[in-house]
């Protein structure tokens, strides 16, 4: 483990500079929100840190992001219809990690947090901005799953410190 907790030092799947894809290297020099996406229920709950997410103002309102088609995520969304995306904060890093599947979490993901189950699935207590979702669509797009879904209902919090992916790193806004 490094100093911080995580698992290893660097991004044991990084790709060396010069081998990257020009595309990709576009899309690291593009600021994301981190979120958080859980769905499923019971053993079947899962959750990913996901940052390729766009919401679209409308009737209804729309989030669309994008989930690796092999991903439990994938799965408990595609299963259940539904899901929840939470928008995390500074404080919520350890939580990414462990989400993203960067830092060991005993017990599994959802092990020593608060979490509320409903009907979309598992809600983070601690991450106060979230958005509660029905499935519309999942389309197959290059390496992922577009995800199209309907948001039902939102909780919104106090939020000044937000989570912020670029350049492979979390920065922080505020």
């Amino acid at each position: 483990m490094t100093g911080d907790g995580a698992i290893r030092g660097e991004h044991p799947f990084r790709t060396p500079e010069p081998a990257r894809d020009p595309a990709r290297r576009l899309r690291g020099r593009l600021a994301a929100p981190v979120t958080i996406v859980t769905a499923g229920t019971g053993e079947g709950r899962t959750g990913l840190t996901v940052s390729s997410i766009v919401v679209a103002e409308g009737d209804p309102p729309l989030v669309y992001t994008l989930v690796g088609s092999a991903t439990d995520l994938w799965v408990a969304i595609a299963e259940t219809g539904r899901f929840v995306v939470h928008v995390a904060t500074a404080r919520d890093r350890v939580t990414a990690d462990v989400f993203a599947g960067l830092r060991p979490s005993p017990g599994g993901l959802f092990a020593g947090r608060d979490v509320e189950e409903t009907e979309y699935g598992p809600v983070l207590a601690d991450l106060g901005n979230r958005a509660y979702c029905t499935m519309r669509e999942g389309r197959e797009e290059s390496y992922s799953v577009l995800v199209s879904g309907a948001i039902d209902r939102v909780e919104i919090d106090e939020l000044t410190d937000p989570l912020a992916y670029f350049r492979g790193a979390y920065r922080v806004l505020g």
